[in-house]
């Protein structure tokens, strides 16, 4: 499952018991990439606590754009275990699979509308070059009718998931393909 230990959940006991809970509760299951916080409960905690409000608190962007860039970030970062995860819920938005393997597979090779396009340019460039980004990319963004809001939710969730990616890839957190599934959106 992982390069570390993990308590899993029926072996959790204080704290983690009751974080493993709120989860479950908040999110129906318990990822592996949350197990893998389990010998340090309170990051765990506080690491959900952020996934939450980047993924669903309130936001100018919708939840297939966060999804977007989740799946953008971990594909750029050959991050397997969130591409799997990210790619399972955009498909609840664009329910076509086969799109969503082209666009893993090739960036270009689907269409997109301009709003997601805008999108990819600066999660690429953040993602990969990140001291490449200007001023003037910010107003792309702005030109292209996001807020500031809205550009700084695409600055945390890039950056989330350049963190998580790096959580999963730094210490072999694995994935089967009924982990991927049954999450509430």
């Amino acid at each position: 499952m992982s390069w570390i230990q993990v308590v899993n959940v029926a072996e959790a006991t204080g704290d983690l018991t009751q974080i493993y809970n709120e989860i479950e509760k908040k999110r129906g299951k318990i990822s592996n990439i949350m197990k893998i916080h389990s010998l340090n409960p309170n990051v765990m905690k506080n690491h959900m606590d952020l996934y939450i409000n980047l993924m669903f608190g309130s936001s100018g962007l919708s939840r297939e754009e966060r999804e977007f860039i989740a799946i953008t970030v971990s594909v750029i970062d050959n991050c397997e275990y969130c591409i799997r995860h990210h790619a399972e819920a955009l498909n609840h938005y664009w329910k076509d699979r086969d799109r969503i393997n082209k666009f893993i597979d090739d960036f270009n090779s689907i269409e997109l509308s301009s709003r997601l396009q805008c999108i990819l340019d600066y999660v690429f460039k953040l993602t990969k070059n990140p001291s490449y980004v200007k001023k003037i990319d910010i107003d792309s963004l702005r030109n292209s009718g996001f807020s500031d809001k809205d550009i700084l939710d695409i600055n945390l969730i890039t950056s989330y998931y350049n963190f998580v990616n790096r959580i999963a890839l730094g210490l072999g957190v694995e994935f089967s393909s009924d982990e991927v599934k049954g999450y509430k959106n």
